[in-house]
């Protein structure tokens, strides 16, 4: 059973951020916190979650010369791949500047930002958008686009990493509903969607949302969209929710729905063989509700951070500023732990005496149970 082994806090306390694994690092860029500056083009921040030692790290700023030729902007609702070491980011939005549509690459070796020029059919700026890597391209779908259209987006785009060319897909098929915020997750040659908000008028924005439970399937291959029916305890529809692939089988966790003015914490499972869906029970300390947290794969754990979670009182009518809090957390959520993980795990839950333990299991046991010191208190953080 998925075992939920360590909860630290202290971390950079972000929102909609984006994340991608590089070896046994987690890079972090940008995102929003309550409290901070997002009208300015103030460059974007990235952090580095060493994986064993459970520490993050902020890298160093870039320079002034940088700053101006290459360097991303502060945003939130943005997405990055990993592409041999460097990461891709594209896309996501500034309050006074709108949603981005150029490409920014990372160097994980040199700490570079570089701007790549791109050629082809390039989509519009967008954030809350998905992308996914298959192969040696990145796949954009959805989310909301700014500019002229200023409507959500169903339409796929790829871009060649080799060549830096965009390409607008021509897609068939069941081609889903236009929306924002929903997942997209690669699987072999098949780009996997679930959940995301949408508008029951179409492309724009009308106050009539629903959130689309309905499993879409796009087929990189013959760019053909479909719909395999689903069977099993099938997820109430979500926006800002979670989605990862571990052992065959994508995973679902968290995410909002404000037709019920819900958030979650659930775990689903479904089974990519035969597209039934289950309820997952896990052991341990369940991160609270939330939405717009990462979860990243590593090995047989995943590792959750971040994210907006209600408020214990919350005002009627009240905006999000007031209601949500923001969230400097981390979780992992350990599919195969061993005994020796749950030998360490009930040494902390009920405060055993460690002293006796060889120096080894000791200093793993400060990793899993000592806080960062990244993000600020809750209460200088958001007032």
């Amino acid at each position: 059973m998925p075992h939920w082994t360590v909860h630290l806090d202290g971390g950079p306390r972000r929102v909609n951020h984006a994340a991608a694994l590089v070896g046994s690092q987690i890079y972090l860029f940008g995102g929003y916190c309550t409290g901070g500056d997002y009208h300015a083009l103030i460059p974007i921040d990235v952090y580095v979650l060493d994986t064993v030692l459970l520490r993050w790290k902020k890298l160093p700023c870039a320079s002034k010369e940088e700053i101006t030729k290459c360097v991303p902007y502060l945003r939130y609702g943005h997405s990055v791949v990993n592409y041999e070491g460097t990461i891709y980011l594209w896309g996501g939005r500034n309050d006074n500047h709108g949603a981005c549509n150029n490409v920014f690459s990372y160097d994980t070796q040199t700490l570079k930002w570089s701007r790549p020029h791109t050629k082809g059919d390039k989509p519009g700026g967008r954030d809350g958008h998905s992308a996914c890597l298959i192969g040696d391209l990145m796949y954009i779908f959805g989310g909301f686009e700014d500019g002229m259209m200023q409507c959500y987006a169903n339409t796929v785009y790829s871009l060649d990493l080799t060549l830096m060319v965009w390409t607008y897909v021509m897609a068939k098929g069941e081609i889903p509903h236009w929306r924002d915020f929903h997942t997209a997750t690669a699987h072999r040659h098949q780009m996997i969607v679930f959940g995301g908000r949408a508008d029951k008028s179409g492309p724009h924005y009308t106050n009539q949302e629903f959130y689309c439970n309905k499993l879409q399937v796009f087929d990189t291959q013959t760019k053909v969209w479909s719909s395999p029916p689903t069977t099993g305890d099938v997820p109430i529809g979500r926006r800002s929710h979670s989605a990862f692939i571990y052992r065959g089988n994508l995973y679902i966790f968290g995410g909002y729905n404000d037709l019920i003015k819900t958030h979650f914490n659930d775990l689903y499972r479904l089974d990519l063989s035969n597209y039934e869906w289950s309820k997952v029970t896990t052991f341990g300390e369940t991160p609270c509700n939330r939405r717009r947290q990462c979860c990243i794969v590593v090995q047989d754990q995943v590792i959750l951070f971040g994210g907006t979670s209600p408020k214990a009182k919350t005002i009627p009518g009240g905006s999000d500023d007031v209601n949500l809090m923001d969230l400097a957390d981390l979780h992992i959520l350990d599919f195969a732990p061993t005994l020796k993980t749950l030998c360490k795990v009930a040494a902390v839950r009920y405060q055993l005496d460690t002293t006796c333990l060889p120096l080894d299991i000791r200093w793993e046991l400060k990793s899993m149970t000592t806080n960062s010191n990244i993000s600020q208190p809750l209460e200088m953080a958001q007032g």
